[in-house]
């Protein structure tokens, strides 16, 4: 429970001293500016995996509470989009997150999260398929289909499709893991003369390192996607 306990008051102090930011001045940009924007809010609440490729098993759950934080390549497009406050240059994104296990070597998962001082809100899942388990001598491989949807903001709808390749290796109570993939991003204008949808696909790629002892579990990743990079912790219970 501490390490839940550490990243609670972690979660409280980013809503803290964040500044009220709302995206809903997207009047303000032009079809090119909002390409830039699509492509880093695209890249922000795209699905980070922050999970290993081993299945969890039929009675296996990982639960647990995660911070990411991704570079944006267009603060000042960001900065433009909102009526007051300044974007940071790192995107903090706190997300609540359960994985369960399913039979046939199948996990399901599903999240929500924030952007705190902003409209920003935004859920997702997976859906993830171990082709090799993994054991003593191999590692496990999966392939996962990932789906996020922005909540929140009135003046633009967006959702990302994920699909990545992921590989990972016990280690005694560490797991290394890592994965690439695409991202598809369709961001839509509503109400905003001038703007017209943009719809494009980003590549991704990912590493981390997953460390378990009894129920506790910590996870930190690292993710490129597109232009953007994001540095992920998470921590909970796997079981």
């Amino acid at each position: 429970m501490k390490l839940l306990n550490t990243m609670l008051v972690a979660l409280g102090l980013v809503c803290a001293h964040a500044q009220a930011a709302d995206l809903d001045a997207l009047n303000l940009l032009n079809q090119t500016q909002f390409r830039a924007l699509s492509e880093d809010l695209g890249a922000a609440l795209s699905y980070k995996p922050l999970t290993p490729a081993e299945p969890l098993g039929i009675t296996g759950f990982d639960i647990g509470i995660a911070v990411t934080a991704t570079r944006l390549k267009n603060v000042d497009v960001f900065d433009r989009a909102t009526s007051s406050g300044d974007i940071p240059s790192y995107l903090p994104v706190p997300t609540i997150r359960v994985h369960k296990g399913l039979p046939l070597d199948f996990d399901v998962g599903v999240m929500g999260g924030m952007v705190p001082g902003t409209n920003i809100r935004f859920y997702g899942g997976e859906l993830r398929y171990a082709i090799v388990s993994g054991n003593v001598a191999l590692p496990a491989v999966a392939v996962r289909g990932s789906y996020t949807r922005l909540n929140g903001v009135d003046q633009v709808d967006l959702d990302t499709k994920g699909l990545d390749l992921s590989i990972s290796k016990g280690l005694l109570n560490f797991t290394p893991y890592g994965g690439i993939g695409r991202v598809w991003v369709k961001s839509t204008p509503n109400g905003v003369a001038g703007l017209a949808e943009e719809s494009f696909g980003l590549n991704k790629v990912f590493a981390g390192l997953n460390f378990n002892v009894l129920l506790m579990n910590l996870a930190f990743e690292v993710d490129r996607t597109g232009e953007a990079t994001s540095f992920g912790l998470k921590a909970g219970l796997r079981f």
